[in-house]
């Protein structure tokens, strides 16, 4: 398999709130996860690393050739721990009142595919050559849109529609919304909303199929979210599978 991933602080803040993780434990399975921050003096930045140090450390140390079903535990459990996290460190850092962050991950094994999200980060696999979206936002817009109350094109340009509905770090208890992919997709790809609030999935999926090196894909995807007006934090992790029978 090959992976890549990169994030940018956009054209418009003047940090980076979030946090991007691709890593491969001994067994040869993948973990990738985006965690998109929120909240002042620098308080998204410490949740988004929170949750992907988290992520990243407990996935070498405790997952090993693990069945599906006990995949999706270990996935609400971290999810649960890194909430855990979140609250102890603002309980401890007053300061950090309000900080949260989003979460879209994904494991990668030769038996499997899960998807785990909270929030509106995104989750995209490649099959046959169409982008699909597997992940729901937790957004009011969403839910709005959801109960027959907005159309896409109200959806698109409403004032509200970046207010979450469900984050890390702002409900207790939290639950990981999980979605069990097919395996004949080639490709999956994680984002935050910088690059979905800038670029049509259309224009995401024309990218991913150029004729161009992993690197380049995420790069190229980065900088039209920044021609386009970069208004957030964009972050990009991208993987492609191995063909079937050379994994």
């Amino acid at each position: 398999m090959k992976s890549f991933y990169l994030t940018d602080a956009g054209k418009v803040r003047d940090h980076n709130e979030d946090s991007v993780i691709i890593v491969k434990n001994n067994s040869g399975d993948y973990l990738m996860a985006i965690a998109d921050g929120m909240g002042g003096h620098c308080a998204g930045e410490v949740a988004s690393s929170i949750a992907i140090s988290y992520l990243g450390k407990h996935f070498n140390e405790t997952f090993f050739n693990m069945r599906k079903v006990d995949a999706v535990n270990w996935l609400r459990d971290c999810a649960k721990e890194i909430n855990t996290l979140i609250f102890r460190h603002e309980k401890d850092h007053p300061e950090s009142k309000g900080m949260g962050t989003t979460l879209v991950t994904a494991i990668v094994t030769s038996e499997y595919i899960l998807f785990g999200n909270i929030g509106d980060s995104s989750g995209f696999v490649m099959k046959d050559e169409k982008l699909h979206k597997v992940t729901y936002d937790h957004t009011l817009v969403n839910l709005l849109l959801s109960a027959g109350e907005l159309t896409k094109e109200e959806a698109s340009v409403h004032p509200k529609k970046n207010v979450l509905m469900k984050a890390l770090g702002a409900n207790d208890p939290i639950d990981i919304d999980i979605f069990d992919c097919d395996m004949g997709v080639s490709e999956i790809m994680l984002c935050s909303d910088g690059l979905t609030n800038m670029l049509e999935r259309d224009q995401i999926e024309k990218v991913l199929l150029s004729d161009v090196d992993i690197e380049d894909k995420v790069i190229r995807l980065i900088r039209k979210a920044n021609n386009r007006g970069g208004t957030d934090n964009i972050s990009v992790a991208y993987l492609i599978r191995d063909k079937v029978g050379d994994e």
